[in-house]
């Protein structure tokens, strides 16, 4: 053994780190876990070999203490790779081998110390450190971040300073406990978490160690199960484990994840060996899972390490790494991390400080073991001590399991001689590579025993292999033994051999095949086959076949909720490819369904939504040729107003207020909304009321309402789907309208009698009552009558002044409030009636009706006219007729009380102003008498009365139809509008109207008809084409009758031609000829619309427009494109809707010319990698998102590596790589200053390799609180803190 100690220097070491596993991860027989062995390599740093500090030699003495106690450990010597049993090679180097955790740090005995070889600067140093097992404090277990360095001047003691305890629980409400098992028993472990506060639920997973998930590895012996209590809110997971075997003791871990929270515990899992007398096969135990087998999905995780290639093994020697700590002052404890390549430097000081300073002489052994021994594979081993005191009980350990001596088992042999006790290890394997200790009474010394392998040579290498697409390739080598183990790799990387792989791997004594069956062009590439003692390569090349298309992919429109098919033949037909929707790989799944058929490939999707509507391809598996088409979603308008919750979709609101309403409508492609208010359209652009559309709502805003807004809104949608409609209604509640000036009919000596009517808008509110106010004409000062309000609309006011003019007004009242004041009434004064009116005569009478007129009374006076009032009664009545009490209310409320109600009969309940009135509702035949009234504000006059009766009765006019001008010749309308004739006529008594159309009557349910005195109309709705045709109109008077024809068309769009076809293709002209539509939308053809596309683009552009015939001849074309044809046809109404497209295409050839093509040799693009963008320094800030980008050039295609500080960066989650047409990016995740550094990116072909390099500055930082959650350790904070406030004083 050699102890060395360099010098230290600031530049720190290369190191480089291997790991490697034994055949299984199966525990010995005793259940103990298999340690991994670590190799590292050292290289001193450039300084120690520029100022050729040689290596101080301990010469075997203890060198005087410089700071600290001394420390006491063992560097033990270089061993020589081993065969382990698996695919991989031994890496050169002796590992560190952890022990199994006991109750006390294993203390090994320091040999003495032997001069170093001189050797070069730059030759790597190799060392081998035993530690305990209590290398990381319990705080840093489990922890990727554990290894921190502890600063330069930090004394061993400073290491077991307590450091916060983590934050409790946050999740685990019941956490899984550590547990013992039989082997072939069952044990369960529980998790549960709380789901009060969670949304969703919770991720958990399970680990062995500290990598390993279990949720793949579920099967016959592992079971995990989920369940949830609605009524406790708690989730409960469950791990089972069956039939537990040796290899399954060990720790075990539970992670649950939920958003931002984390929580984890650990446990431990002892599996106890059952008591038999049989005999134990050892090696059975440390056979590997592998798959198909029956004891497939174990816990295994061997597979999961990565592969290495060999490397020659260096003699350099080893040095004590323990020997220099030791001896070395407490602020050279970093510097000697770094030249050594100590990682966790905080976990040596702490095994440093618990080694005994003296060691005592033992009482219980007179002879310890060795520090270390070694073995060849199948060969045996002695392990002897020798007792102090025979007598004491003594117990061997096998990496912390007691091995138990069996009767029927040859593996271990005890034998005891005198007060020497040995063990004797037969046939050593790679399982045996383990920890041993013996264990004394209350004493205990350990060993380390290495077992070596001779490595697997190859005696014939692989042959290259050239073959194409579906052919076998068949892979062998021969190697040295029989029996041995290789791995076959595939351009640097393991080929996969399970059960579903393509590749099958096959073993005939000492010769190894690799088969593929059905070679595909993935399969290209450099193949390697590797065993312990050498590699042999050669390259395998599989061409493919060439791709024919039978049937393209089709452009299809598709209703929302119908099936698609896309449907394409290409040969091969068992060449596989995969389908993308705008770029995104589709995945089959319940309702997609991709079907391979031979050469037919179809994808098939039963009820399509918006979300498949794009641009499919379809790329042929390992073809650069791909297939596309179009496929447009298309889903008819819908307003949803039953989101609204308004009752009979009524919105109420008040006057002055903002009213937005938002409407969610749904349609592909979006509709176009149009909000109408009665005939009127809102528009977008409008000041106060304007309406706005998004993709799936529309919405209506009126910035201040009014009253004028109440009324149904109508929302019309529209798309190339369909059209929908619906109605809204807005009432806007706001105080009632004035009422108008009230009337005063009667006016007294001091009082006067005035009534009024409600307002005509009453505020959208029911009217509650009425104020009323009084004033002097000549005064401006209002005086109010009531007080309380009053339900009626009748008032009498009184204790006015005789010959003083007055006006009242009114108020009304709603919940609301109180409106505005009416127009004051008619000033008032107390007047005489008039005179009697002049001059009263007949004017006309018909068979109901007689007019009279007259002359204004003589005497008027100052209270002036009102108007005038025309009653009659019939002559030769014994009784008269009386007037109805509801007439009668009706003429005392307009102040007519003088009027009995036993006379005669009032015709106009409303004063005329005219001196001409018409009576109407009369009996043919009868004689009535005739009388008229003036009034005024005081009353009415007395009656003027014809001499004579009036006999009623009306001389007969023919009937006579006026038919307007616009419908003597054919009405033409378009469908869907409103179709409204008014056709006036004439004639006495009032004809009969009748109407009939071609013949046979109108159906009321299509056609409305509504007839007056003198005009009938006809209105349609919504017109169709069945409202064509000729509607005859019949006019009769007793026995005369009048008719008129009327001729109506409703026309419609055209449908397309029937079919277009290609007549003949000359120079840059093709002739087409094509069949009038079978259609023609009730309305002659104007013309055809013709369009061309070219068959690279399907780029329609319009030829001519409004082409009366039937062929047409298309000049300048391109030559040398291929073109489609399609015609539209025209009527009144415009285009049709769809084309009529050629079927088959029109090739524009040149004639007489032929191209003779070059020969071209072919150029080698490859090259080596070359950056043409480096990457450049950045500054980012913590916590936001950072992106590193450089592009690089390269052929055959690179890898490429990123790296931090020379350190690879692999599957971490805070990091995100991208490489896209030679553009790599790096985008770290919410970065601190920790993530700080140089970082390169490295690529890498088959023809060289080239770097960059840039320094990335993290600014801002961490609370002291958010560094404590990511465990940091205390005095890493702490400097943290320190150098943050020294930063902020400089600025």
């Amino acid at each position: 053994m050699l102890k060395l100690c360099y010098p230290f220097k600031a530049v720190a070491p290369s190191i480089n780190i291997f790991v490697t596993y034994s055949e299984s991860v199966a525990p010995d027989s005793n259940g103990a876990p298999t340690l991994p062995e670590i190799s590292l390599e050292v290289s001193p740093p450039p300084e120690s070999v520029e100022e050729g500090k040689e290596p101080v030699e301990t010469d075997g003495k203890k060198p005087e203490p410089t700071g600290s106690e001394p420390l006491q450990a063992e560097v033990a010597q270089e061993q020589k790779p081993v065969h382990n049993g698996s695919n991989q090679p031994e890496p050169s180097g002796v590992g560190v081998n952890e022990q199994a955790e006991t109750s006390k740090p294993a203390v090994k005995k320091e040999g003495p110390c032997s001069p170093p070889p001189p050797e070069d600067g730059n030759s790597v140093k190799k060392l081998s450190i035993d530690l305990p097992n209590d290398s990381a404090p319990e705080a840093t277990k489990g922890r990727k971040d554990s290894v921190w360095s502890l600063g330069e001047g930090q004394n061993p003691e400073d290491v077991d300073k307590p450091i916060d305890n983590p934050p409790l629980s946050t999740l685990l409400i019941e956490s899984p406990q550590s547990g013992t098992v039989t082997v072939g028993g069952d044990i369960t472990f529980v998790a549960k978490v709380e789901a009060k506060d969670l949304l969703r639920k919770p991720t958990v997973k399970w680990f062995k160690g500290k990598w390993m998930d279990l949720a793949s590895k579920t099967g016959k012996h592992l079971q995990l199960k989920e369940t949830f209590d609605r009524q406790t809110k708690i989730h409960t997971f469950e791990m089972h484990i069956i039939k537990a075997k040796d290899n399954y003791a060990g720790n075990y871990r539970c992670e649950v994840t939920y958003k931002d929270k984390f929580d984890s515990c650990s446990f431990d899992l002892e599996v106890k060996e059952v008591e038999s007398s049989q005999a134990i096969d050892i090696r059975s135990a440390f056979k590997r899972s592998s798959e198909g087998q029956e004891d497939a999905g174990e816990l295994d995780f061997s597979g999961l390490l990565k592969h290495r290639e060999h490397k020659q093994q260096d003699d350099t020697p080893e040095v004590d790494v323990w020997e220099i700590l030791k001896n070395a002052r407490p602020d050279q404890y970093e510097k000697i991390a770094f030249t050594y390549g100590i990682t966790d430097l905080r976990g040596l000081l702490k095994r440093m400080k618990k080694i005994p300073k003296e060691e005592k002489k033992s009482a219980a052994f007179a002879k310890r073991l060795d520090p270390a021994y070694q073995v060849d594979k199948g060969g045996k081993i002695r392990l002897v001590v020798d007792l102090a005191d025979p007598t004491v009980e003594l117990k061997w350990y096998k990496n912390g399991q007691e091995i138990r001596p069996s009767p029927n088992q040859r593996k271990y042999i005890f034998e005891h001689k005198g007060t020497q006790r040995i063990m004797v290890i037969n046939n050593c394997s790679s399982n045996d590579d383990a920890a041993y200790s013996v264990v004394a009474g209350e004493e205990k010394c350990t060993t380390e025993l290495f077992v070596k392998e001779l490595p697997i040579k190859i005696v014939k290498g692989i042959e290259p292999v050239k073959t194409t697409v579906n052919e076998r390739i068949e892979l062998e080598c021969e190697v040295s033994e029989e029996g041995a183990q290789v791995k076959w790799m595939k351009n640097g990387v393991e080929v996969p051999t399970g059960v579903r792989s393509r590749y099958r791997v096959k073993c005939e004594g000492t010769k190894h095949y690799l088969v593929i069956d059905d070679a595909s062009k993935e399969d290209t590439g450099l193949y390697s086959v590797m065993a312990s003692g050498g590699t042999s390569e050669a390259q395998v090349q599989v061409d493919l076949k060439p791709l024919k298309v039978f049937q393209d992919l089709q452009d299809m429109t598709v209703l929302l909720g119908q099936p698609l098919k896309l449907h394409c033949e290409i040969f091969p037909g068992n060449v596989p490819g995969r389908w993308y929707r705008n770029g995104q790989l589709i995945q089959p799944s319940d309702r997609l369904n991709i079907i391979h058929r031979a050469k037919v490939h179809r994808l098939e999707i039963e009820a399509c939504t918006l979300h498949d509507a794009g641009d499919y391809t379809f790329v042929p598996e390992g073809y650069s040729q791909s297939l596309s088409a179009k496929v447009h979603i298309i889903d008819p308008p819908r307003v949803h107003l039953e989101s609204l919750n308004f009752p009979d979709n009524t919105v109420t609101v008040v006057a002055g207020n903002k009213l937005r309403l938002e409407i969610p409508i749904s349609g592909e492609p979006a509709p176009r909304v149009v909000w109408m208010k009665g005939e009127r359209v809102i528009l977008d652009s409008g000041h106060r009321v304007h309406a706005e559309t998004y993709s799936d709502q529309t919405s209506l805003t009126i910035e201040v309402t009014e009253r004028e807004d109440t009324g149904n809104y109508k929302i019309v949608l529209q798309n190339e789907a369909g059209e929908a409609t619906a109605s809204v209604k807005i009432k806007v509640v706001d105080i009632p309208d004035p009422p108008e000036a009230p009337l005063v009919p009667v006016v007294g000596g001091d009082w006067c009698s005035m009534t009024w009517e409600p307002p005509k808008y009453d505020g959208s509110s029911p009217i509650l009552g009425y104020f009323i106010e009084r004033k002097k004409k000549q005064s401006s000062r209002w005086m109010r009558l009531n007080f309380d309000l009053i339900k009626e609309t009748s008032f009498e006011p009184k204790k006015m002044i005789e010959g003083v003019p007055y006006e009242v007004r009114i108020f009304a009242v709603n919940a609301i409030g109180v409106s505005k004041p009416s127009e004051p009434s008619k000033a008032f004064t107390p007047l005489a009636v008039t005179s009697e009116p002049t001059m009263l005569v007949v004017d006309d009478v018909t068979d109901t009706t007689v007019t009279v007129k007259w002359r204004p009374p003589e005497t008027i006076g100052a209270a002036g006219l009102d108007g005038y009032l025309v009653e009659y009664c019939i002559e030769g009545s014994e009784s008269k007729i009386t007037i109805s009490d509801e007439t009668f209310q009706d003429l005392i409320t307009t102040g007519l009380s003088f009027i009995t109600a036993n006379d005669w009969v009032l015709s106009n309940k409303e004063m005329t102003e005219k001196t001409k009135y018409t009576i109407t509702g009369l009996s043919p035949g009868c004689k009535i008498l005739v009388r008229v009234k003036a009034i005024n504000k005081a009353g009415a006059s007395a009656p003027r009365t014809l001499q004579h009766s009036i006999l009623v009765k009306e001389v007969v006019e023919p009937p006579k139809i006026r038919v307007p001008r616009h419908l003597k010749t054919t009405y033409t309308r378009k469908v869907g509008e409103t179709v409204n004739l008014v056709v006036p006529f004439q004639g006495k008594p009032r004809p009969k109207v009748t109407w009939v159309k071609d013949g046979n009557p109108i159906e009321p349910s299509h056609v409305s008809i509504r007839n007056t005195d003198c005009d009938s109309i006809i209105f349609i709705r919504k017109a169709e084409r069945s409202h064509s045709g000729k509607y005859e109109m019949t006019v009769q008077v007793e026995n005369h009758v009048d008719t008129a024809i009327m001729d109506i068309q409703i026309v419609d769009l055209p449908g397309p031609p029937q079919s277009v076809t290609i007549e003949d293709v000359w120079g840059e002209n093709v002739a087409l000829v094509w069949t009038p539509p079978k259609d023609n939308g009730n309305a002659p053809i104007t013309g055809y619309t013709i369009q061309k596309a070219d068959k690279k683009t399907m780029e329609w552009f319009t030829c001519i427009e409004h082409y009366h015939r039937n062929c047409i001849t298309v000049t300048e074309l391109v030559v040398g494109n291929e073109y489609f044809f399609r015609v539209f046809s025209e009527n009144m109404c415009g285009l049709s809707e769809l084309p009529t497209q050629t079927k088959k295409s029109a090739l524009i050839v040149k004639e007489g010319l032929q191209m003779k093509i070059p020969e071209y040799s072919d150029r080698d693009f490859k090259e080596a990698p070359k950056f043409t963008q480096p990457l450049i320094n950045t500054f980012a800030v913590a916590g936001y998102n950072a992106t590193l980008n450089c592009s690089v050039r390269a052929n055959p295609r690179p890898k490429v590596i990123w790296m931090k500080n020379k350190m690879t960066i692999f599957e971490d989650p805070r990091y995100r790589m991208f490489s896209n047409q030679g553009v790599c990016t790096l985008e770290i995740r919410k970065p601190s200053p920790y993530d700080g550094g140089m970082y390169t990116c490295k690529a890498i072909n088959d023809l060289g390799e080239a770097q960059v390099e840039c320094k990335l500055e993290v600014k801002g930082g961490y609370t002291f609180y958010e560094l404590m959650q990511r465990g940091v350790p205390l005095h890493l904070i702490d400097k943290y803190m320190n150098e943050s406030k020294i930063v902020e004083q400089d600025k």
